[in-house]
């Protein structure tokens, strides 16, 4: 793959980053706004022909008066606002956004070739066609008979999320993994909007403004993928973040620790809905309790195994070799590594004193959790690792 100066790609990696931010919070915001309001309308009051349901709000120092309904009134303006592009956009941008940080830079971060030595096109077409692949399975278990049962759909998306998840474990990086498996659920949820939500509303809108009774059908497949993207927001945003953390991406049981994050999202968001709709905090209050239990179990899988290091003490000279020679080819005032402009954080190893002072750092990274080097280029062994666990431990 072509080479892009180190400091365009920062550039290009902040710009759409920005770009993907705005882009997640519109379609979240939107997304968590209708649903909320499809819950929360109220219909035991005098409602006219053919709404199903109101709501009064206030906002900004005004009232807003929101009526749901299920067929066309008889002067439904053609000013209609449809909601799309915000899912659109989050999509388009997040793509990007791989392609620039981790397809441009496979070697750097989303290759490991301790868990499996691959070149930048391989990890590439591996990464595109299992989001393409994970669309089209999920598709079709909605679309299946097994889309009939509510239950039974869950457990097999669930099951299909660990599978990926599991998968992208043992052939990317920890950080190539996570992120992927966010992007593989993001996948399935702009697929849902693009596909399915948004052409259904369209074949509903249009049976009404005709005159017609529209299939029912399709207001039930689009509430079903509407759910799904509901329950899903949550977990996906927490993968989008796991790069920051290296307990998550170096677990040693990560796409276990997935299925943790996909159940505890997912019940966040469910405890939230309902209790922004109103539910007495009395019939949801489980879900608390519930919710840590899985947290306290996610951290029990994200510890790293305690080490007792044993054999000769390792000297100053002998740590800094081995930093010097594996970490400094991007932590340096000038790094080697041609895909780093500047040291990461700042974070420059040119003495014995730097690595004390970041002798923590080391030890989360280098030696718990083997998240760097990045992509292990420049070949840390275990042994190595070991060593400057010993001579961090002698600091103590």
């Amino acid at each position: 793959m072509p080479q892009l100066d180190p400091f365009v790609l920062d550039w290009l990696n902040l710009i759409i980053r920005w770009g993907h931010l705005i882009a997640g919070i519109s379609w979240i915001g939107t997304s968590f706004y209708f649903v909320a309001l499809d819950q929360s309308l109220k219909k035991d009051v005098p409602l006219p022909k053919g709404v199903a349901g109101e709501a009064w709000e206030v906002h900004g120092g005004g009232f807003y008066h929101v009526q749901k309904y299920l067929s066309a009134p008889d002067n439904l303006p053609p000013h209609l606002i449809w909601f799309k592009w915000e899912a659109y956009l989050t999509w388009i941008t997040g793509f990007l956004l791989l392609i620039a940080q981790y397809y441009l830079q496979a070697d750097t971060y989303l290759i490991d070739t301790a868990v499996m030595p691959l070149t930048q096109w391989q990890a590439t077409g591996i990464a595109v066609a299992s989001l393409a692949g994970g669309w089209f399975v999920y598709d079709a278990l909605c679309r299946s008979p097994i889309g009939k049962n509510t239950g039974v759909l869950a457990l097999c998306v669930f099951a299909l999320i660990e599978v990926a998840a599991y998968g992208f474990t043992h052939v990317f990086s920890g950080r190539g993994a996570f992120i992927h498996i966010g992007a593989f659920i993001g996948t399935m949820m702009a697929a849902n909007v693009f596909a399915v939500i948004i052409p259904n509303q369209a074949k509903i809108t249009a049976s009404l403004l005709k005159g017609e009774v529209p299939d029912p059908i399709y207001g039930q497949i689009g509430k079903q993928r509407s759910t799904h993207n509901t329950f899903l927001t949550l977990p996906v945003l927490l993968m989008m973040v796991s790069n920051h953390y290296a307990f998550l991406t170096g677990a040693p049981a990560a796409w276990a620790l997935v299925g943790l994050i996909v159940l505890g999202g997912g019940l966040t968001r469910w405890f939230l809905l309902r209790h922004e709709v109103g539910d007495d905090i009395g019939q949801i209050g489980w879900a608390v309790p519930v919710i840590a239990a899985v947290l306290a179990l996610a951290m029990t899988l994200s510890q790293p195994q305690s080490k007792t290091y044993a054999g000769p003490k390792v000297s100053d000279a002998d740590a800094f070799a081995i930093v010097t020679a594996r970490c400094t080819a991007c932590h340096s005032a000038t790094p080697t590594d041609p895909t780093i402009k500047a040291a990461p954080k700042g974070v420059m190893f040119s003495s014995v004193d730097d690595m004390k002072r970041y002798a923590t750092q080391i030890e989360a990274q280098a030696v718990r959790n083997h998240a760097m080097p990045l992509g292990n280029k420049t070949g840390m062994t275990q042994d190595e690792r070991d060593k400057l666990g010993a001579w961090i431990a002698s600091l103590k």
